[in-house]
């Protein structure tokens, strides 16, 4: 994982996902991807066989998946299904849910965190053997499969992102992941969307050094879902203002971490590449085109690395 990767995660109109997809694969990014939300959003998978009709080589992920809203069976049937449309161009994120709003509006129980992760960790290795092909049967905690089989995935090994917090959640995806998305996230807020923030270096540097003890020789890639990239001549006074905002950050977390993009587009580069020396950060996925298009070819150009 010499070189990094950039994902774009999509939104507005369902009649411009091609024309997104399209200015995406332009501007050099690797990766398109949706989310899961309930409303007037797009639906997490169908969406993504547009997007990869309408381009050559990005890869289409989820990011991610809320667990509870989908049983591992069908989940890995759509799955397959899609990598063998897409020519072998799937993903998937994954992770254990936190919108309790929508939990409630559906009449879902809303279980405390650890049962969630427990219950994700649970469907992501019943979704691994389907996808890989095995007949499954399995008493769970919370699932029960007897001799199930779907149709395996095109690719060798469905690539799968896991977002996921605290120590035990973050080894069981140490243990399964092809990555791991770094979410570094408190509190749920009361709209059910937004959160406390957590980005703290020296708790990123705790959290990724307890991901690489459990991974022990595994390869595991880290993902950082940017929250904003803001293009300003004046990084520190954009940081600031950014903080006036959110009260749980300071101005040094703002400037140091992995989730904002700050500055011109060379130190916006240069961020990412110090993060990338201290963090081991590789794959970057942020929600706009237009103004990350120009720190991707940075990036590229001071990796070496070609499309």
């Amino acid at each position: 994982m010499d070189g990094f990767r950039f994902g774009y995660q999509c939104f507005g109109s369902k009649d411009d996902l091609r024309t997104q997809a399209r200015a995406a694969e332009a501007a050099g990014f690797d990766v398109i991807s949706t989310w899961d939300h309930i409303g007037e959003e797009l639906s997490p998978l169908l969406p993504l066989m547009a997007m990869a009709d309408a381009t050559e080589r990005l890869r289409v992920c989820p990011m991610v998946i809320n667990n509870d809203l989908h049983h591992p069976v069908q989940l890995a049937m759509e799955l397959a299904d899609l990598d063998h449309l897409t020519g072998g161009r799937v993903e998937l994120g994954i992770g254990a849910g936190h919108a309790f709003t929508e939990y409630a509006a559906i009449g879902v129980p809303f279980d405390p965190p650890a049962v969630r992760k427990r219950r994700l960790a649970e469907s992501v290795e019943l979704v691994r053997r389907l996808l890989d092909g095995e007949e499954v049967t399995h008493q769970g905690e919370h699932y029960r499969l007897d001799g199930v089989r779907t149709k395996r995935s095109l690719q060798e090994r469905l690539p799968f992102l896991i977002g996921v917090n605290g120590k035990q959640a973050l080894a069981h995806a140490a243990r399964h992941a092809d990555t791991i998305g770094l979410m570094m996230l408190g509190r749920t807020l009361e709209d059910g969307q937004q959160h406390e923030v957590r980005w703290q270096a020296d708790r990123l540097d705790a959290t990724v050094a307890h991901i690489r003890a459990q991974a022990g020789d595994r390869l595991v890639e880290l993902n950082a879902l940017v929250q904003r990239v803001i293009v300003t001549d004046d990084r520190r006074a954009a940081a600031g203002a950014l903080c006036e905002a959110v009260p749980s950050l300071a101005i040094e977390d703002a400037l140091t971490t992995p989730f904002l993009a700050i500055g011109t587009p060379d130190e916006m580069a240069d961020h990412f590449l110090a993060c990338k020396e201290r963090w081991g950060i590789s794959y970057l996925t942020v929600r706009s085109v237009e103004d990350f298009g120009p720190v991707i070819e940075r990036l590229r150009s001071s990796s070496g690395m070609i499309r």
